[in-house]
């Protein structure tokens, strides 16, 4: 996204933004995983863009966040879920919040956390792989609350632990908990008490996002079952549509992608893609298909009427793929290209594989165009979403977190 289109384009979303540069949550301030940011390297040569600083962390799929110069990671290390701050240009520690967990995933993909820290107002979110949600404080990592999520309500698990990054909107902090009865459970961002909770519908791991649809505000979940659109003051559900594979061991994991009155969804395992444009009480569909851009885990991001994602499977070699959003009309396929974190800065893409390799597109319709590519990362698999604030890039494998700077 171009910076001249950015204010239209936030108070659709009903963004306000508070430091230009932040990266305050999962896929960035729009939760779109787009970038206003301008004056950026458009190219780089084997080696990468220059390396800032590195350090050792603990395991974990979260990704970095960063609000007002403090990045923050929610990582493990030992026998211990950790919400750390260091300061952004540096990497210097400056505080650590940690508690105990004997998290262990039966099927050995990682122990640690896999959900994202939202930072809003101060505070720092954060929901671990067993359920615990806290609200710290972002200046010295002081515990505001906690909600033990299993012990509230009767969470069914999931294949790989809880995934679901928490959403802030207004004063509520919106989390799919999974439970009967309490499938989407709302809590008063202050306090931590329960406001509403709506659907019996099973947690996914994909993000909910919020976005304002023809002047009304909408919080739209990808949950286990499907989409599930609520209005965020009450919890009433104003529509749903049954959106999953038919195999039970699968999952949503990519982050619905909203644009205007349009919500693109996507996920494997034979469900596949599918646009939706909201109405007042229900969707439409435009278009869908099991063929077109099946997102693993790795949400797609759009330029100028084109998404671009990851198809297919990680376990079966997946692909980077074009696809035309109005009409679901696959423009190109690079094969072999693998599973992939993707944001857009200046009408570039930006990737970090799986493998550890980052890597430098153009975004368009017109073909494959790599401008740059390195190894980065040296100890793979590299899950985490990357995050870019303030012209430095952001990103972890299993033992290191890494900046880079992207100013020219």
């Amino acid at each position: 996204m171009r910076l001249h289109f950015l204010p239209v384009f936030a108070l659709l979303l009903g963004f306000r933004p508070a430091v230009a540069a932040d990266w305050p949550q999962l896929l960035g301030p729009t939760r779109d995983a787009v970038s206003a940011e301008t004056g950026l390297l458009a190219s780089w040569n084997g080696t990468g863009p220059p390396l800032l600083w590195q350090r050792e962390v603990g395991e974990g799929y979260g990704g970095p966040v960063v609000a007002g110069g403090t990045l923050v990671l929610f990582h493990r290390v030992g026998n211990n879920e950790v919400v750390e701050a260091f300061d952004a240009a540096t990497g210097k520690e400056r505080w650590k919040f940690a508690y105990p967990t004997t998290y262990t995933d039966g099927l050995g993909k990682g122990d640690g956390p896999r959900a994202t820290p939202t930072l809003a107002g101060g505070r720092v979110y954060s929901l671990g792989a067993e359920g615990r949600l806290h609200c710290l404080d972002l200046a010295d990592g002081k515990k505001v609350w906690e909600k033990s999520l299993p012990d509230d309500y009767e969470m069914r698990a999931g294949f790989f632990g809880v995934g679901t990054s928490p959403l802030v909107e207004g004063n509520l902090v919106l989390v799919n908990v999974g439970a009967r009865g309490a499938g989407i459970v709302a809590f008063d961002k202050d306090s931590g008490k329960e406001v509403w909770k709506a659907t019996d519908q099973e947690a996914s791991y994909s993000s909910p996002v919020a976005a304002t649809v023809a002047g009304v505000r909408h919080v739209f979940f990808l949950t286990r079952e499907g989409f599930v659109d609520l209005d965020p003051k009450n919890g009433t559900v104003r529509s749903t549509k049954r959106w999953r594979a038919r195999m039970n061991a699968s999952v949503n994991a990519a982050t619905p992608l909203v644009v205007e009155d349009t919500v693109f969804l996507s996920a494997s395992y034979g469900a596949g893609a599918v646009l939706l444009r909201v109405r007042k009480d229900g969707v439409d569909e435009v278009w869908q298909g099991d063929r077109i851009l099946s997102n693993h885990y790795n949400t797609s991001v759009r330029r100028d009427g084109y998404l671009y994602g990851i198809d297919g499977r990680q376990e079966e070699g997946a692909r980077l793929r074009c696809v035309e959003w109005k009409t679901g009309r696959v423009k190109w396929t690079r094969d072999g290209f693998g599973c992939a974190s993707l944001l857009l800065a200046e009408g570039r893409l930006i990737a970090l594989k799986e493998d550890g390799d980052l890597m430098l597109l153009e975004a368009t319709p017109e073909g494959y165009r790599e401008k740059g590519r390195a190894r980065v990362l040296t100890s793979p698999p590299c899950r985490a979403e990357i995050a870019l604030a303030d012209g430095r890039l952001y990103a972890r494998d299993g033992k290191r977190l890494a900046c880079w700077n992207l100013k020219k």
